[in-house]
């Protein structure tokens, strides 16, 4: 197997597993606010690639090879694509719901695209912008309608959130792609993990319920989804989405990850309840179209 197409089968696999973990991370923020919901998320993580890393051996090697430059690059990824992007996304999800959410999430292909541009130089198509102007529009689609669901304040503060995760999480691991080609993928996996798990840590830590840390780490009711949720979100997904940047073009392995629309939404109505309503259709429609336009002038 070529490592173009082992990129893209994992970058495949991390849409699927991201779907499964962002329907039970929806029922868990029913119990949960963003940040300790994270907080708990990257725990989980950090675990078990601690675990993968001692049954491969290796953990501490790259310390003594990596540059300063390259840790500090892998150091601000995960500050801005784990421990904001995700706590703004959970916030999203809290408002708005699996679908309307899987829908923002192709906004992922056009910050990938443009931040590949700007950052390593790859150069889009027309076809790419084409692309993201039809995504574009489906968020519009979402926004522009009355939802008889929910408020329009709650509608515009849960897709501005959602977006703004995108953005910060295509930045993150955009700029960190050049270290991923030079570095062990578990190892720099784990590098990103912990610096958003600390960063958290240390919002919890300043924040009114710092004493209730204690809480979170203790087996309870919520960790029947949150666990799985966090194995699946923090680990399954996270390793095969970053093998997918390493391992093929970014934009590319962006464009793939999108497919992750067509199973939330799936998972949303099976297992959440949520409808399937005919502006939800129609912007899912218009953001996997772009998201088709985009993979075909890719490949």
């Amino acid at each position: 197997m070529s490592t173009d197409l082992l990129g893209q089968l994992s970058a495949l696999g991390a849409a699927l597993t991201w779907a499964m973990a962002v329907v039970l991370f929806k029922r868990s923020g029913e119990h949960l606010p963003p940040v300790p919901l994270n907080l708990f998320k990257n725990l989980v993580g950090l675990v078990l690639l601690g675990a993968t890393m001692a049954v491969t051996g290796g953990a501490l090697e790259p310390f003594a090879t990596v540059s300063r430059a390259d840790l500090w690059i892998l150091t601000v990824s995960g500050f801005l694509g784990i421990a904001l992007a995700d706590t703004l996304l959970f916030y999203g999800l809290n408002l708005v719901g699996v679908g309307r959410v899987a829908v923002v999430e192709c906004t992922y292909s056009p910050f990938a695209i443009l931040f590949s541009a700007m950052l390593l130089g790859e150069r889009p198509a027309a076809a790419h912008y084409i692309g993201g102007t039809l995504i574009l529009l489906g968020i519009l689609v979402l926004a522009s309608r009355r939802a008889t669901d929910i408020t329009e304040l709650r509608l515009g503060q849960g897709l501005a959130a959602a977006v703004g995760a995108m953005g910060l999480m295509a930045f993150g691991i955009v700029l960190a792609k050049p270290v991923l080609e030079r570095v062990p993928l578990v190892w720099a996996t784990s590098v990103r993990l912990l610096v958003g798990t600390a960063a958290l840590a240390a919002l919890w830590a300043l924040g009114p319920r710092r004493r209730e840390l204690g809480l979170l780490l203790r087996p309870s009711a919520f960790w029947r989804t949150s666990l799985p949720a966090s194995v699946l979100g923090s680990y399954v997904a996270l390793l095969l989405w970053t093998a997918g940047f390493k391992y093929t073009l970014a934009s590319v392995a962006a464009l793939l990850n999108q497919t992750s629309l067509i199973f939330a939404m799936i998972f949303a109505a099976l297992f959440l309840g949520e409808p399937f309503t005919r502006q939800k259709l129609l912007a899912a429609f218009l953001a996997a179209l772009g998201v088709l336009v985009v993979t075909l002038a890719s490949t």
